[in-house]
């Protein structure tokens, strides 16, 4: 029998990691809907929240926080064309998408900003 093959160094620390498996659990709405609620309020991702209920370590700090999404080749094709990009430019349409969602969050402070001017506005105005 051969040995296993060695793993070079920089993946070695990962091993932990990749004998982890994701588990999916099957709930009611309900549930999780109370879990994604309970995570926003907490700033946290689901799974940390999760493991946060059933008492398992959590780690102080996430190591890459991260928004994910999965895109599939139609995707590239429909955000290329929104971008003026090639379709196999997945950098420049993941760079493209990146300025795009931090658009999306000034925008929405921008909303947020203005709601509450107006509110503090009229909240003045009927005193």
């Amino acid at each position: 029998m051969s040995p296993a093959p060695r793993k070079p160094a920089r993946w070695q620390g990962s091993e932990p990691a990749l004998r982890a498996v994701q588990v999916a659990f099957d709930v009611e709405e309900a549930v999780m809907e109370a879990v994604r609620v309970a995570a926003f309020h907490a700033n946290v991702s689901t799974s940390t929240q999760i493991r946060s209920v059933l008492d398992l370590p959590v780690a102080a700090r996430p190591k890459r926080p991260r928004l994910t999404v999965t895109l599939d080749g139609a995707d590239y094709e429909l955000l290329a064309q929104r971008y003026g990009l090639a379709p196999d430019d997945r950098l420049g349409i993941k760079e493209a998408a990146t300025r795009e969602l931090i658009a999306f969050v000034q925008n929405a402070k921008d909303v947020k900003n203005a709601q509450e001017k107006n509110s503090a506005s009229s909240s003045s105005k009927k005193k």
